[in-house]
């Protein structure tokens, strides 16, 4: 047996090509294996699934029929984020191009932790945050794997600023990683704003800042996880300016809204920030991982300089070579943003503002089509695309029930989301290609869940 072929070089085109032939029918087999938007019998009929296809891992003989194999098992035990019934998480099914680019990432491989690893992703990438930043109203941006590691550093780069007594102050409505990053980096208590309609109060933020002794961190939020809502970021703005206070805003999904014509104006104060996180595998249709940190003023991002002689050696930096390790606190990054350059030129502003303004209307109509029906209850209209809704009359324990049934039988995916001190389910649409006929068989399935697994 000879050895492995490499993906990239001479011969990797003629060597993948096969290998994407087995892996797209893979994915086909294992898809009309599963039927639907989630594989039935829950947690314990999938693994024992998912252990019998793999068998034994690594055998003292390698298995040339593996990639079929695997993929196939995946694909069958998978949560199809294009089926239109899988609407639970801000996870979103990514684009043919977006996940074509990406294979390319992989195949050439740049590792963004020396120039000379990465001579044309480094400069792509310099190009591409930049315009990102833009968006924003910031100057700069730094790649991230998403919206909990652009929290991180935004909280990171203000300790590195203010110091370690930096007091962080987030609304009760805030993402988890955001006191979970006071905790990760030794700050004191966060201060918790009240959210009493599920957006930061204002005022209680003014009383916040004028009890608590600073510096402060004030994070905002531009599309809650629960019920994609966002905080009154002008008023915050100002209450931020007035009291000297440093603010971020996660607007990981809320910050899709940018390309919008029709939705921007739903994020006026933005630009007052002086970091934002941005995270383009929800409203940007991008394979995982594809998130980003703005900053507003470059100088911030000094605090993440870092020295290792092999990398960026004081004399390489001083002929040139581009220093790319306060980019990041990771060392060894992949190019994703590749995919997100290869998006955004083909698809243009309008391209992507057409997908946000789409999901926008799904969810309008997702919410009429609840609001219309005598066995449900609304919570209230959508801000982005996420609506929460209920069977009227139900227990929360009753409405939890129902969830659990439709994911055991794997018929529907649907999140949940605790708001006014009850439980309700949340559909979170981010497929453009859903239709109208699915927002109503997803709505029959929740009033007439399915008691044992859906047919394969």
């Amino acid at each position: 047996m000879g050895l492995p072929p490499l993906a990239s070089g001479p011969h990797g085109r003629d060597a993948l090509r096969p290998l994407l032939d087995t892996v797209l029918d893979a994915l086909r087999t294992g898809a009309a294996a599963r039927g639907g938007p989630l594989p039935a019998g829950g947690p314990d009929a999938v693994a024992a699934r998912v252990a019998d296809a793999a068998g034994e891992i690594l055998p003292d003989l390698g298995e040339p029929d593996a990639l079929r194999v695997l993929v196939t098992a995946l694909a069958e035990g998978a949560a199809d984020p294009a089926h239109p019934l899988c609407a639970a998480h801000l996870h979103g099914p990514p684009l043919a191009v977006a996940a074509a680019a990406d294979l390319a990432a992989s195949i050439l491989n740049p590792s963004l932790d020396s120039w000379d690893q990465a001579p044309a992703a480094s400069a792509l990438e310099a190009l591409v945050t930049r315009t990102l930043a833009r968006e924003t109203g910031a100057a700069d941006a730094l790649v991230t794997t998403g919206g909990t590691e652009s929290n991180q550093l935004a909280v990171l780069l203000a300790r590195e600023a203010h110091g370690a007594g930096v007091r962080l102050v987030h609304g009760a409505n805030a993402h988890h990683s955001v006191p979970r990053a006071a905790w990760l980096l030794g700050l004191p208590e966060p201060v918790v704003v009240p959210a009493p309609a599920g957006t930061l109060d204002p005022a209680a933020l003014d009383e916040a800042l004028t009890q608590v002794p600073g510096p402060h961190l004030v994070v905002a939020t531009a599309g809650t996880t629960d019920a994609g809502l966002i905080d009154p970021l002008p008023e915050i703005a100002d209450r931020c300016a007035a009291h000297g206070a440093r603010l971020h805003v996660d607007a990981a999904y809320g910050g899709g809204l940018l390309f919008s014509d029709r939705h921007r104006p739903r994020l006026a104060g933005l630009d007052a920030a002086h970091t934002v996180a941005l995270d383009l595998h929800k409203l940007g249709w991008q394979p995982i991982a594809a998130g980003l940190l703005a900053v507003k003023d470059p100088d911030d991002l000094t605090a993440l300089h870092h020295r290792a002689d092999y990398l960026n050696a004081d004399d390489d930096t001083d002929a040139g070579l581009p220093d790319l390790l306060g980019r990041s606190p990771r060392t060894s990054r992949r190019p994703d943003i590749l995919k997100a350059a290869v998006t955004l030129k083909t698809l243009g502003r309008g391209g992507i503002g057409a997908l946000v303004d789409g999901v926008c209307l799904l969810a309008e109509r997702f919410a009429a089509l609840v609001d219309g029906h005598p066995g449900f209850e609304l919570h209230a209209p959508p801000t982005i695309s996420t609506v929460l809704f209920r069977p009227a009359h139900a227990t929360d324990e009753a409405v939890a029930a129902v969830r659990r049934a439709l994911l055991t039988t794997g018929a529907a995916v649907l999140g949940r989301a605790r708001a006014d001190g009850r439980l309700w389910l949340k559909a979170t649409l981010l497929n453009p290609h859903t239709r109208p006929d699915d927002l109503a068989a997803l709505l029959t399935l929740v009033e007439n869940p399915p008691e044992g697994p859906a047919p394969r």
